[in-house]
Parts: C-alpha cells; structure tokens; sequence
C-alpha cells in the first residue's frame, strides 16, 4: 500500500505530540513481547495505576498479509480486529469487535495515495455512528478533516480541520478542534546541538472559556541507546522522561512530574519496561 503522501489526519502534528506527551506517565507498567518467524505475535501486559491493577494478554498473527489481533484483558472483555491490506488498490480494510458487547462492531477502510488519503468507519449496530477524515497534500504540506455523525441523534458530533508544513529539519501545524472551540498551534525544529533530538513549542487556546496553554520541550539523543525528554507549560506543570534502550527492542522507560507552583503536591512518577525476548 502507497504511503508516500500526506499521511492520515492523525499524522498532522504528530511528530509535537511525541515529544509532548508520548510515554509520560505515572503508571507502573510491565509489558512481555513475542514474536516468531511464523508471523504469531504475543504480548502481555500489566499495569498499576492509582492503586489498582490490570492487565491484558494480545494475540496478532499474520497470514499473507491478513491480521488477526486478539486481546483479552482482566475486565472479561475481547477484542478481535480482522486487517485486510490490499482490497483494492491503496486500500485496507479493518473490521473489530469488543466482546461481550455485541453493539461495538465496526467496520474500517483506508485509502492511501500519494496526494490523497481517506478513512471511513461504520459502526455496526442500528444506530451507528459514522467517522470520516480526509487528508490531501504532499509529504511537505497537507490538509485535513475529520467528522462524526451519529445516526442516533441525526447531528454531527464532532468536526476538526488542520493543516501542517512539513520541511527536511522543522515542521509546523494548525489544528481548529472541539467543534471550533479550540485552537492548536505547534513548531518543531530537529537541531543537532541535541544530538538529533528536537525542540518543540506549542500554543493551545480555548475560545470558550479564553484559557490560553504554552507549552515548550525538547528531546536530547544522549546515545543510541538512550533518550531524554523533558517539557513546561506556562501553568508551572513540568515533565520529563528517560527512555534506555536495554537490549535490541527493550526498553525501560522512567518518567516523572510535578507542579511548580505547587511545591507541596507530591510529585509523580511512572515506569515502564518493555522485554522483548
């Protein structure tokens, strides 16, 4: 399947968002993945957070380019997603339901190209709501949108548009969300004083309550095996993260925050580790 082009609308400012809010956490995670020359996929995972635990064990096996992803997680819940590439040309379709729930069916199809990508899902129920986005462009400037329309209420429920300019060392994005209501405009620039990391700022605005948010960070490449990451935003809540690479593909993440402005709040932490045997 072609993905040389705009990339899906959740692509726009995505590169921000990593450095932003990827893998900060307080949780405490424990992640155990597996896999074979076969194309059998196994995962387990467990988590603690705020005093309670949970876990899922998932399942993905590969079959001429056909996936099934099963998951099964310790509130009796499963979550079977069928991936078929290659319908037609460009084209994927993904089908997925959360079991017990029979009502959680829905029905997915990409379309990647060059200048253009779409994606429609269809839940499968008699009152389903419909998702759309559209993206056009090239890799160095694309536009986007994307919708939902419940069928239940016969309204709209959600509408968003962006756009981001892409370039070799630095991109930018505009994102109009919440029906309108919001605003977010975000910059990175990959600079080799960082070792191949990247600053970032971003502005995010509120129209109906006027609430304003700025927020910088950066990523440092200490080596190739470990990274930093650490951001602030004008409210004094600062974060930071390190990432080590333990052995091809495991990884040991330790993150943590805590409000300047409220020194007397204790601070929190997060873990994670992930094996891969």
């Amino acid at each position: 399947m072609s993905n040389k082009g705009p990339g899906l609308f959740s692509d726009i400012g995505k590169k921000c968002r990593d450095i932003l809010t990827k893998d900060y956490n307080s949780d405490h995670k424990l992640i155990i993945s597996s896999s074979t020359n076969t194309g059998f996929d196994l995962n387990t995972t467990l988590v603690k957070s705020r005093g309670l635990s949970s876990g899922d064990v998932s399942t993905k096996f590969n079959y001429k380019n056909n996936t099934v992803h099963v998951k099964v997680d310790t509130e009796s819940s499963v979550l079977t997603t069928f991936t078929i590439p290659d319908i037609v040309a460009s084209t994927k379709a993904i089908a997925s339901v959360r079991l017990p729930d029979y009502n959680s069916g829905k029905i997915e199809v990409h379309y990647l190209h060059d200048h253009a990508a779409f994606t429609t899902a269809v839940g499968l129920n008699s009152s389903p709501v419909v998702d759309f986005s559209a993206t056009i462009g090239t890799p160095g400037i694309a536009f986007g949108a994307e919708t939902s329309y419940s069928t239940s209420i016969g309204n709209f429920t959600k509408y968003n548009a962006g756009m981001c300019l892409r370039m070799p060392t630095s991109n930018a994005s505009v994102i109009l969300a919440d029906k309108g209501d919001s605003m977010k405009v975000s910059y990175l620039r990959q600079l080799d004083s960082l070792n191949g990391g990247a600053a970032v700022g971003e502005i995010s605005r509120r129209f109906s309550t006027n609430d304003n948010t700025l927020t910088v960070g950066f990523s440092y490449v200490v080596d190739w095996r470990t990274l930093v990451k650490a951001k602030l935003n004008n409210h004094g809540n600062l974060g930071a993260l390190l990432q080590h690479e333990l052995a091809n593909k495991s990884f040991l993440t330790i993150s943590g925050a805590f409000e300047t402005k409220a020194l007397e709040r204790s601070p929190k932490f997060g873990f994670s580790l992930l094996l891969k045997p």
